[in-house]
């Protein structure tokens, strides 16, 4: 048996490269230097160089953490600002009971450490601003008490700073739970989400772990979300919007009056019409739309009683619509008509109108390829349908 090379067992021990750019890279480092200095800077000019010196440890540490780790739970405004209060805290009540001992300094960490977790505001660098407090220097023990207002002028300088450059820089920060849009405005969990792993789920595996895990659970979420539609996409092989539409697709005009619309809906059982004008899509109308403007017309008034005039399209269509081109993916169709309450999806190749895609015609494609890959498995056939 070859023994190992010495490449191989190096390989082994470097750690896994990181899943971020060079450009993300260069990103934090910037925020991370313009943060520590606004922050050293201006406390310097509040309360002298010397002091300013000898906070900047924990807060070059806390700039690390806000600009290259913005999605971690530890990174959060809370937490900074907590744990930086308490941690001073901690330290200065220890240091004036207790003394500058080393023993003192380590137990003012652990203290901070459990009220951290407490209180949902556990950051490292609290930890050495606990420490610095008990072995402060004869700068920092000068201030007394008020060692805590260059500490929190630190933190609040730094919070500002990481708010305002990760928002312009295109990072949302800070990490709150992200709104879900609930259509239907009912209990019910969205359609995405009956089946899969559900929040539930991944609050069971992180208290199963008990462990500290340096990602919310939001952000957990989304890698496990965007790591199946990754799946998805190579299940499906490819397949886009061009294979499954609809191409003889029934279009109204702007002029096209409400009693057409509704009988074109009725001849050939659809929910929605495209409506072009001169071949370009305008808009599109739904069967909610041509309800709604039926029941508003069927309104008594004097005028409308005497001088009634035909609804056009053009006054009752939706004017914003949502259209994919023909090789948009269809794992990306899933969403589009199963949670935005889209029930009809025109299909454009430059400006013109190729066909649509219904949800009807989503369930066919699938279907077709649930055969298909089910014969591939199984080794027969799929029969032409």
């Amino acid at each position: 048996m070859p023994a190992p090379r010495p490449e191989g067992r190096l390989q082994r021990l470097l750690p896994a490269p990181p899943n971020t750019s060079p450009r993300e890279w260069l990103r934090a480092s910037v925020g991370a230097l313009l943060g520590l200095f606004l922050g050293g800077w201006l406390c310097s000019l509040a309360y002298g160089p010397g002091i300013a010196l000898h906070l900047l440890g924990p807060l070059a540490a806390s700039a690390v953490l806000m600009f290259a780790l913005h999605s971690a739970p530890l990174a959060q405004p809370w937490p900074v600002l907590g744990s930086y209060l308490l941690s001073c805290v901690v330290g200065l009540g220890m240091r004036q009971g207790l003394g500058a001992e080393l023993w003192v300094a380590a137990a003012a960490l652990a203290i901070s450490l459990v009220l951290m977790c407490l209180l949902r505001c556990l950051h490292p660098p609290g930890g050495g601003v606990a420490v610095t407090a008990v072995l402060a220097d004869s700068g920092l023990v000068a201030l007394g008490d008020h060692l805590l207002e260059p500490v929190l002028l630190n933190a609040l300088i730094l919070v500002m700073a990481a708010v305002l450059y990760n928002r312009l820089t295109g990072v949302r920060y800070p990490k709150g739970a992200l709104p879900r849009h609930n259509l239907h405005h009912t209990h019910d969990l969205l359609a995405s989400e009956r089946v899969g792993v559900s929040g539930q789920d991944l609050d069971k595996a992180l208290e199963e772990l008990g462990e500290f895990v340096d990602v919310t659970r939001d952000e957990l979420e989304r890698i496990i979300l965007a790591t199946e539609q990754h799946a998805l996409h190579r299940s499906l092989g490819g397949i886009g919007a061009a294979s499954v539409m609809s191409r003889d697709v029934q279009c109204a005009s702007p002029s096209t009056t409400l009693e057409q619309a509704w009988k074109m809906l009725s001849d050939h059982h659809v929910k929605t019409l495209p409506v072009l004008d001169e071949g370009r899509l305008v808009g599109i109308v739904s069967l909610a739309d041509l309800v709604g403007a039926a029941m508003q017309r069927g309104r008594f008034s004097w005028r409308g009683w005497f001088a009634r005039k035909p609804v056009r399209l053009g006054q009752v269509m939706s004017r914003e619509v949502v259209s994919v081109s023909r090789d948009y993916p269809l794992e990306r169709l899933l969403p589009l008509l199963s949670e935005q309450g889209l029930h009809c999806l025109p299909v454009l190749e430059g400006d013109t109108l190729v066909g649509v895609v219904t949800q009807t015609d989503l369930i066919a494609g699938l279907k077709r390829h649930l055969l298909k890959r089910g014969a591939q498995v199984s080794g027969e056939r799929v029969p032409a349908l």
